[in-house]
């Protein structure tokens, strides 16, 4: 089986994902790239996480095509491709739909850098107006609204939280919804402090140091 580590991996992360309550029934979706079979393992359309297993996980080609699995790859596989083509510090892609941060997409609002764990996404997340999902122009639109941050808010859908490994992109995830947590219930009693980037420093580069290390293991 192609991609064996990688699509167990898919499967363990699915199930955390979906036992966190970052999603809800089998809506998400989570990939991992290996740079050296050009390779990606990306979940399948339509299962449920609890009886996912790692064959059900579909290998595709850098083009979305799909190589390897008897199941549909995620209808966003496009979203997930256009990452690995075009941000070499991307080796994972998990797309949520948590509540919180969810709340924030759909109004449209951004959130802002209210506590220093954000920084693992790289700044402040932006929000990316609603868009069909399953296109290919929705993926082009998602990678120019990041930028080269590793999470966005998705216009009335979910989050996209990118990383340099499953282990990175799955704590910018889970740090999203815990920061908009914060924002949603601090802005409910009064005017939340937000930090600057002088604030942030340290914080900027501990994860700046992290993304390399991880990096580093593919060299």
């Amino acid at each position: 089986m192609r991609l064996h580590d990688e699509r167990e991996r898919v499967v363990a992360y699915c199930q955390r994902m979906d036992q966190q309550h970052l999603t809800v029934g089998t809506s998400g979706n989570i990939s991992i790239y290996n740079p050296k079979e050009f390779l990606v393992a990306i979940s399948p359309t339509g299962v449920d996480y609890s009886m996912m297993k790692a064959q059900d996980v579909v290998v595709v080609t850098l083009e979305g095509k799909k190589v390897e699995g008897e199941l549909q790859p995620s209808s966003e596989v496009d979203m997930h491709c256009l990452f690995y083509q075009h941000r070499p510090d991307v080796l994972a892609v998990v797309h949520t739909h948590s509540l919180y941060a969810t709340a924030l997409a759909c109004l449209n609002q951004h959130l802002p850098m209210i506590h220093p764990i954000l920084a693992c996404a790289g700044g402040e997340v932006q929000c990316l107006p609603f868009l069909p999902s399953h296109t290919k122009s929705f993926a082009q639109a998602v990678l120019e609204a990041i930028e080269s941050r590793y999470a966005l808010l998705l216009g009335n859908h979910g989050v996209l939280a990118a990383g340099t490994s499953i282990e990175y992109a799955y704590q910018v995830a889970e740090m999203v919804e815990f920061c908009a947590q914060l924002y949603c219930i601090s802005s409910s009693v009064g005017k939340p402090i937000l930090m600057s980037e002088y604030d942030l420093e340290d914080m900027n580069q501990r994860f700046s140091r992290k993304r390399t290390l991880d990096l580093v293991r593919w060299e």
